[in-house]
């Protein structure tokens, strides 16, 4: 087994709780009170989904995607 490296996107704030989803893992999401209650979720989501193609004779998404962020001036 190897490691991969799946790029998660996190949305949220305190007040309404965080939630995650993959672009290189349709269907797969996750919530938290925290980020990293989030951020933890949605890693045990991951490998239990991978794990489960796997065992299914399914490929296993390779991971693709980037983020970077954008840094404009605001009037």
């Amino acid at each position: 087994m190897s490691a991969r490296r799946y790029l998660i996107i996190i949305e949220g704030n305190r007040e309404t709780n965080f939630s995650a989803y993959s672009p290189d893992v349709p269907g797969v999401a996750a919530t938290g009170a925290s980020q990293a209650d989030c951020e933890r979720e949605m890693r045990e989501a991951i490998t239990f989904h991978l794990e489960g193609l796997a065992r299914d004779g399914e490929p296993v998404p390779e991971p693709h995607s980037t983020a970077s962020y954008a840094v404009v001036d605001v009037a």
